[in-house]
C-alpha cells in the first residue's frame, strides 16, 4: 500500500535506490535538492524555477521565458513589507481580470464544476475561507469565519467557528465578501512593518506560524486558484462556443 507523508520534515534526507515512480509531490520545498543517476521520463513539474540545471544545462531562462505565470509566480513569497504589498497588488489585478471574464458566463456556468473541480463560485468561497484562516482570525483577531467560506476537503470536519455548512451564496454575494476581505488585507499590508513579519500567531488546525508564512499562504492560495479558475473558464467558454 502506498505510504503518505504529510506535514513531515524530511530535510537533509537521503534517498538511495528508492522507487519514486508515480509519486506525487504537492506543496513541497525542494530548495537545494540534488538528483543524480535518475530517470526523468514522462515527468511533470509545476513550480517556481530558479537556477535549475538539467544535465549540465541551465534551463531557468528557457522555462521562465515561456511560463505565462512568470514573473507573478516569483512574487508570491516576498520577504519584505514592500514585497508583500506588491504581491497583493499583482494578485488582485489578475483576479480582477479573471472575475471580469467569469462575468460573461451564465449563472449556471459559474456554479458548474469542470472535471470534478470546484466551480468558479466555490473557488472564490474557498479563498474567503483561506483568508479567514490565515489572516482574519490569527492576525486581525476575528472570532469567526465568514459563514459562506468553503474549507478544503481535508479540513471539512474541523469545527471552524462561524461557517455555515449549508450556505449556497450567489456570485454577487461571494464577490461582495471578497471585496471586503481584500480591502482588509490591503489595509493591513499598508501598515505592515519588518518586525510584524516574524511575529508568531495561532492558526486554527495548523498551530503557531509567523505572520510572514501566513501571508505567503494567502498569496499562494490566490495564485494557484486563479490558475485553476482560468483553466476551467477556458473549458466553459469552449463548451459554450461548441454548443
Amino acid at each position: 500500500m502506498a505510504e503518505e507523508f504529510e506535514g513531515r520534515d524530511l530535510s537533509d534526507a537521503v534517498f538511495w535506490g528508492v522507487d519514486l515512480s508515480r509519486a506525487r509531490f504537492r506543496d513541497v520545498d525542494l530548495t537545494g535538492v540534488r538528483v543524480s543517476h535518475a530517470r526523468l521520463v514522462d515527468v511533470g513539474i509545476d513550480g517556481l524555477v530558479d537556477r535549475v540545471t538539467i544535465n549540465g544545462v541551465d534551463v531557468t531562462d528557457y522555462v521562465n521565458d515561456r511560463d505565462r505565470w512568470y514573473p507573478l509566480r516569483a512574487m508570491i513569497r516576498p520577504d519584505s513589507p514592500d514585497g508583500m504589498r506588491a504581491a497583493w497588488r499583482a494578485l488582485d489585478a489578475v483576479w480582477a481580470a479573471t472575475i471580469q471574464r467569469a462575468g460573461k458566463l451564465t449563472l449556471d456556468q459559474v456554479h458548474q464544476s469542470v472535471g470534478g473541480e470546484w466551480s468558479f463560485v466555490s473557488t472564490l468561497r474557498h479563498l474567503l475561507f483561506a483568508m479567514d484562516k490565515w489572516l482574519s482570525v490569527p492576525i486581525l483577531g476575528d472570532d469567526a469565519f465568514d459563514p459562506i467560506g468553503l474549507p478544503n476537503s481535508a479540513s471539512v470536519d474541523f469545527p471552524w467557528p462561524g461557517l455555515d455548512r449549508d450556505a449556497a451564496p450567489s456570485l454577487d454575494q461571494v464577490l461582495q465578501a471578497r471585496s471586503t476581505h481584500g480591502a482588509r488585507l490591503r489595509a493591513y499590508l499598508d501598515g505592515l512593518t519588518v518586525a510584524d513579519l516574524d511575529r508568531a500567531v495561532d492558526v486554527l488546525e495548523n498551530g503557531r506560524a509567523p505572520v510572514r508564512e501566513c501571508l505567503h499562504t494567502v498569496f499562494e492560495e490566490e495564485f494557484e486558484h486563479n490558475r485553476y479558475a482560468v483553466r476551467d473558464l477556458a473549458r466553459l467558454e469552449e463548451a459554450t462556443s461548441a454548443g
